[in-house]
């Protein structure tokens, strides 16, 4: 119960820095940006084409916990040893080739994929124009809910 607990908490740990770190993002100077997202819509639908989903199903190994002696007020008892199941959890095989065919397609487009870092509330009020424009110190990435990215000058 405790691995599991365990687990989780690094689970939620990691999205949350995940969230946290640089964005990464396609970038080609002077792009138009709904240009940019229709290639990047067409590349990963070319790699999903060529390398579908393959979900597998696979478990971690079973962990055996092993007892101990507990000894208070003079008596001494016992607690045994016990295994405990490796939890289930599915894996997509194709996701790494995926994403290299994904990346490839775009760098053919003349496409270079860069990490940003993520805009803060303050500098995400500069409005992103239609093209993409240089890459400054102050720029800055954003997600949006759609899944679509935009660069932001900094503010």
């Amino acid at each position: 119960m405790q691995r599991i607990s365990t687990v989780t908490a690094g689970a939620v740990l990691l999205a949350f820095a995940t969230a946290c770190g640089p964005l990464p993002i396609y970038y080609k100077q002077g792009a138009e940006v709904s240009r940019l997202q229709s290639d990047e819509l067409a590349c990963a639908a070319q790699a999903l084409k060529d390398a579908p989903v393959a979900n597998e199903i696979r478990q971690h190994p079973p962990v055996f916990y092993p007892g101990r002696q507990v000894c208070r007020n003079g008596g001494c008892y016992y607690y045994p040893g016990y295994w405990s199941e490796g939890s289930i959890y599915t894996v997509d095989v194709n996701k790494p080739l995926r994403q290299r065919l994904e990346k490839s397609c775009m760098a053919a487009k003349g496409y270079q994929q860069i990490a940003l870092k993520r805009c803060t509330q303050r500098s995400a009020l500069s409005l992103a124009g239609p093209r993409l424009a240089p890459l400054t110190e102050a720029s800055c990435a954003q997600r949006n809910r759609d899944g679509s990215t935009v660069i932001r000058s900094g503010g």
